[in-house]
């Protein structure tokens, strides 16, 4: 397994936070860290050095890190410690095939249900999109955080809090694998193409053809992730 990747210089100090919040906020901290590569799949959590990088007790971090255990970023290892999860191939696959079920049938719920205005709302995100996909000036961090809203919005006018809550734990585990797909070459080409063709079937307000315009989507990311 990889090193103990260096601190962040960039952390703000957990010192001033009410206890009931601290390792909430802990939580938050180490996994935006992940999310960044700060902290590899991998890699080995150095609590007494992230205790004390943070001015905390090592109580709230096994705490924040019981937070991240159960959503599947980080592995707990009895008399161990806990390290960054890596994930398998047969754990991505998993991953992707819940995603496109659900955010494929929430596609479909926005494409019959949705109000002009919502999709002026998906249209303008996409519009984004585009931009942050533009030849020369192409930034993968920008692309996957537009691309992350964009999914999000489409969610959230879908309107069901379950479906909600599942999509947002398994998109934290794809995230541990996310750089891998775009940075492939051509792939963020392909999937702003994708992307064109879910925008285009919800504006038709064609239920069917957005639902399988999303797995399509779900299936070629899975692809280029693999």
């Amino acid at each position: 397994m990889s090193p103990q990747s260096a601190p962040s210089t960039d952390l703000r100090s957990a010192k001033s936070l009410s206890p009931k919040a601290l390792y909430v906020e802990v939580a938050e901290l180490l996994r935006q860290r992940i999310f960044k590569r700060e902290l590899e799949p991998g890699s080995w959590i150095d609590e007494l050095r992230i205790a004390e990088e943070y001015g905390i007790s090592r109580t709230p971090l096994r705490e924040a890190l019981k937070v991240l255990a159960a959503e599947g970023l980080v592995t707990m290892k009895v008399r161990r410690g806990a390290y960054v999860t890596e994930v398998s191939a047969n754990d991505l696959a998993d991953v992707y095939h819940l995603l496109s079920l659900l955010e494929s049938d929430a596609a479909g719920v926005v494409a019959a249900k949705a109000s002009d205005a919502q999709l002026t709302e998906l249209q303008a995100l996409h519009a984004e999109l585009e931009a942050a996909a533009l030849p020369g000036t192409a930034n993968t961090d920008a692309f996957f955080t537009v691309n992350e809203r964009f999914h999000m919005r489409l969610l959230e006018i879908a309107n069901n809090r379950w479906r909600d809550q599942m999509v947002a734990d398994l998109r934290k585990v794809m995230k541990l694998n996310r750089h891998n797909s775009l940075l492939k070459t051509g792939r963020i080409g392909e999937s702003l193409a994708e992307h064109r063709a879910v925008m285009a079937a919800l504006l038709a307000r064609d239920a069917a053809a957005t639902v399988l315009r999303m797995r399509e989507h779900f299936a070629n990311g899975l692809e280029a992730a693999a």
